[in-house]
């Protein structure tokens, strides 16, 4: 059921356009975006930056692994993911969820006026 260090990161990192650094005593995944995703250096949790509305599906749907980080981040969306009861499916899941909220925007190329 729980899900070590090693396959996070390459769970993570399999995502496309991450890239990793130190991030005080966790490690920060981002997009070219922003962070995503923060682990901690023992890998018992894996902070996730959902919005509020991911952030309450995961803590309803599977609140042994999920809860709001505590304080204003939590109240912002940062999910807790306790590594040491989360399967794998679920993990990557919300890894998914997490990277697609960081993902660069994507917009419509702009039109030109043509003049006759």
């Amino acid at each position: 059921m729980a899900v070590d260090m090693g396959r996070v990161k390459a769970l993570v990192m399999g995502l496309p356009a991450v890239t990793s650094a130190p991030h005080f005593h966790r490690t920060a995944f981002r997009t070219p975006r922003r962070t995503f995703a923060t682990l901690d250096e023992a890998g018992h949790d894996i902070n996730l930056m959902f919005d509020s509305d991911h952030r309450d599906v995961f803590c309803e749907q599977v609140p042994a692994a999920f809860s709001p980080v505590p304080g204003g981040w939590g109240r912002r969306g940062a999910t807790r993911c306790d590594l040491t009861v989360v399967d794998e499916a679920t993990l990557l899941s919300a890894l998914t969820a997490a990277h697609r909220l960081a993902a660069p925007k994507i917009r419509p190329p702009r039109r030109r006026n043509e003049e006759a």
